[in-house]
């Protein structure tokens, strides 16, 4: 398991380190504790956290609505919650898409 992923009741949580207004919206891999993740969008009105939830949706094979952004709306580093899939499924999920 990875130490960006935590599994808790119902699902898990994963850590991300976002860097908004990046050249290209993408996954990146591991960056000590959390997963590196850039978005196109600007940090300004939710624009980046929400690029960041499609972007972790998509990866996962997962509705945008089973993510909820549980810790850093107004920071770079973020926990999100997903609800249905525990540690190791998104651990063998996000390594195919990425």
């Amino acid at each position: 398991m990875t130490p960006a992923l935590e599994e808790v009741q119902g699902g898990c949580l994963l850590r991300l380190r976002v860097i908004p207004r990046a050249k290209a919206t993408r996954i990146d891999g591991l960056q000590a504790d959390a997963l590196k993740v850039r978005v196109a969008a600007p940090p300004t009105g939710g624009k980046a956290n929400a690029a960041v939830l499609d972007l972790i949706a998509g990866a996962l094979g997962v509705r945008p609505r089973d993510l909820t952004l549980v810790s850093g709306a107004r920071g770079r580093d973020k926990t999100l919650r997903i609800v249905g899939l525990g540690p190791a499924q998104v651990g063998r999920r996000l390594s195919a898409a990425g």
